[in-house]
């Protein structure tokens, strides 16, 4: 267990002596991520876009537990590999070739940072009497600090965050009750397709969303931690935490209508009530928004180290080197930030949804490579290595990734692009279930066909067996017998099983 509280590691697999905590620090980390105000915009946008109550309400809970399961799935692996969620993708797109996701998701960091911070920006002004454009700076220097302190910090934050903001959104939910006619709010149950695709568009797009940074922050568990409970705690915080504030966001929208939209913050507060109970409820929302913020700048710095150190073979970096890029990110979102402040709403819902088409691909190829083909092992000095097992380009991966992009296309609805089939579907965005089927599909049958090499079972030299696993399926970098520390090798243990 490292000494120090700011972390060391950055892209580097975590020796067994650093590995620490269970599985249920998953959960706290994120209920309280999910927790805030960004959550409760998102569950806002199915009925401020025309959906019902009722259907919204559903549709938001079908794409939060179809999303928190590609979602967990992902956490999974961070105690297998002891890795960075985007590293792992070099095993998929090659050392180099993971780029092309890794581009995307940079951008991803950077807009979260920026609309988060606009919502947080509000709540800090508010409580510090200094303004939104003060409050904006000041929230992301407090982000980037704490993000760069790491993994202990962010653990203790969503720990933190996790009580403090379920106890507010408990006293704002009785607020809300006891101000309307819940009876007559739930009886709007028209259904309609398209707005009930489109509210589980925005709460699967929502959790996908930490799709690429979620093994981030399970990785320091130890590696006999079971898959099992890392999956599971971490679907019930996401499920659970995201749900419960887009039901507010959902009875909100519905009943507040103008009041709500464009000043949400303010909106949400005033629920609340004034004077001391203002002022904590503001601080509530700056507490789950730096929550999810660090969790964005965090992901982000990971994401550019691991583009930029596909390129030059290194499997750390320093201190120093760690504070620049986390610098970078926080002046790059906090730039988007004040520039597209006053236009929030609109722009982050078509944000969350174009998103979703570039992520579900890079989700599908992962998750099937890791669990089907891999079997939850790979060659981990390969994943530095261009000239290695997983090579710099994988043309197969990168292929069907460019694939379901223009598969998706048709079904895109945003409101800068249409596809062409979205009128006879009356409307409906379906582009995201394309996105997870078409790749799993084509990846599993490409996957299943590449001959993948073979090493000799150990012959007593200490070397890590690589070889067939159960079932005659050949196991990516699997370790016979005690786990292996040296970072040769990371793979699952006979007696463990995939969630």
């Amino acid at each position: 267990m490292a000494d120090s509280l700011v972390e060391r590691r950055s892209i580097d697999v975590v020796p067994d002596e650093e590995r620490h905590g269970t599985a249920f620090s998953q959960f706290t980390l994120w209920l309280g991520a999910n927790l805030q105000i960004t959550t409760v915009v998102t569950g806002a946008l199915a009925v401020v876009f025309g959906g019902d109550v009722v259907w919204s309400l559903a549709g938001l809970l079908a794409g939060n537990l179809l999303g928190g399961t590609v979602m967990a799935l992902h956490s999974a692996q961070g105690p297998r590999l002891g890795l960075p969620q985007m590293i792992s993708s070099r095993a998929q797109f090659g050392v180099r070739g993971a780029i092309v996701p890794l581009a995307l998701v940079i951008v991803m960091y950077i807009g979260f940072f920026a609309s988060g911070t606009v919502l947080a920006g509000q709540a800090v002004g508010k409580l510090t009497h200094l303004g939104a454009v003060p409050g904006i700076l000041l929230f992301a220097l407090i982000t980037g600090v704490t993000a760069i302190i790491g993994y202990r910090v962010i653990h203790a934050l969503g720990r933190v965050a996790s009580v403090i903001c379920a106890l507010a959104f408990i006293y704002l939910g009785i607020r809300l009750l006891n101000r309307i006619d819940l009876g007559a709010v739930l009886q709007q149950h028209s259904f309609a397709l398209p707005m009930f695709l489109l509210a589980m568009s925005l709460s699967a797009s929502w959790q996908l969303a930490f799709g690429p940074y979620v093994a981030d922050y399970s990785r320091y568990l130890p590696r006999t931690t079971s898959s099992r409970a890392t999956f599971w705690w971490t679907l019930a915080g996401t499920a659970l935490g995201a749900q419960w504030s887009m039901t507010f966001g959902v009875l909100v929208a519905a009943t507040a209508g103008s009041a709500f939209i464009g000043d949400e913050v303010g909106y949400v507060v005033g629920l609340g009530g004034t004077g001391l109970i203002a002022s904590f409820l503001y601080f509530v929302i700056a507490l789950g928004k730096l929550t999810i913020n660090v969790l964005n700048t965090y992901g982000g710095f990971m994401s550019i180290v691991t583009s930029i150190t596909g390129f030059r073979s290194q499997r750390a970096i320093s201190t120093r080197v760690r504070t620049v890029y986390i610098a970078v990110i926080m002046v790059a979102g906090t730039a988007v930030a004040l520039a597209g402040r006053n236009s929030f709403l609109d722009s982050f819902a078509d944000f969350l949804l174009f998103l979703l088409a570039f992520f579900t691909p890079w989700s599908a190829i992962n998750l099937v490579d890791y669990y089907l083909l891999s079997r939850e092992g790979y060659e981990l000095p390969a994943l530095t290595d261009p000239d290695g097992r997983y090579g710099g380009w994988r043309w197969d991966a990168l292929t069907v990734y460019v694939v379901a992009l223009i598969a998706q296309f048709p079904f895109l609805a945003t409101s800068f692009y249409t596809g062409p089939l979205v009128a006879s579907l009356g409307g409906a965005d379906i582009s995201w279930i394309v996105g997870l089927v078409v790749p799993a599909l084509l990846y599993g049958l490409l996957g299943s066909r590449r001959r993948r090499p073979r090493v000799r079972q150990g012959a007593g030299d200490g070397t890590p067996d690589i070889g067939a696993g159960a079932g005659g399926r050949e196991e990516s970098g699997n370790v016979a017998g005690s786990p292996d520390t040296s970072g040769a090798a990371i793979g699952a243990e006979s007696t463990k099983t995939a969630p």
